[in-house]
């Protein structure tokens, strides 16, 4: 496999194919990419977490990995909140109760095994020379608080050196980021499903990396989606995450018979 020239990054589709299919259209309005990579928490908490594998299977070339919503589809481990949390967000129930949804989903369709493939890490080499490394959330784990603003250039540097990268990418939080600093890039992506975790917009986030020239130059891009559609779609299937994902996402409160 040569250099990359042009690479598509995304994250945190959370089984969302109305939101996938706005960015898909989007970076087809664009030059060609060499490759996509899919940074993980692709497949649990919204209604279509085979919709979302099946195309992104389609794609001429797209590269996978890990995040910690595979890890809890796939093990049965449950994000467990204490009690506080779990008396503030009455919804939580039925976000962990999709884990379990989705699993009989993928289950059912075949693609349960495949997530037992999918590594922690992405890692090539752009035109320019630099080294690009896809993670979750950090380079040693696939959740924690990630990459995010408050991080200091000494953190950020040292997550550049765990990586071994030039040019680091992640998701993970929902909130896009890119930091610039001497010893390289650290980058999140965002979200497609969900820009951040307080309601905050309806857009899908995800980033181009154009390596043609002499350093990497990386762009993020946001692109809105149908959201009433995507909240049809969970009310039609009965979703166990419907009222978590309009609180938290859409910031709504309903009644989960509606």
């Amino acid at each position: 496999m040569g250099a990359i020239r042009r690479l598509a990054l995304l994250s945190d589709v959370h089984a969302n194919l109305v939101a996938l299919d706005a960015v898909l259209a989007d970076l087809a309005t664009l030059a060609p990419v060499d490759e996509v990579w899919a940074l993980g928490d692709l497949v649990a908490i919204g209604p279509d977490p085979v919709g979302v594998l099946e195309r992104l299977h389609e794609l001429p070339s797209c590269r996978f990995l890990a995040g910690n919503s595979e890890r809890y589809v796939r093990t049965g481990e449950r994000p467990l909140p204490d009690p506080a949390t779990a008396a503030a967000r009455p919804h939580l129930p039925g976000l962990i109760a999709g884990f379990s949804w989705t699993a009989g989903r993928l289950h059912e369709a075949g693609w349960f095994d495949w997530l037992t493939s999918l590594p922690a890490t992405l890692r090539a080499e752009l035109a320019t020379g630099e080294r690009i490394v896809g993670v979750h959330a950090t380079p040693d784990r696939d959740d924690g608080s990630g990459i995010h603003g408050r991080l200091s250039d000494a953190e950020i540097e040292e997550l550049l050196d765990l990586a071994d990268a030039d040019v680091l990418c992640g998701g993970h939080t929902h909130l896009p980021l890119h930091r610039r600093i001497g010893r390289g890039d650290v980058v999140n992506l965002g979200s497609v499903s969900n820009p951040s975790r307080h309601g905050v917009g309806c857009t899908a986030s995800y980033v181009v990396i154009d390596a043609t020239g002499a350093a990497a130059d990386i762009s993020h891009r946001s692109v809105a989606y149908d959201v009433e559609e995507v909240l049809r779609q969970l009310h039609a299937l009965r979703h166990p995450a419907v009222g978590f994902i309009e609180d938290s996402y859409f910031g709504r409160h309903v009644q989960m018979g509606r």
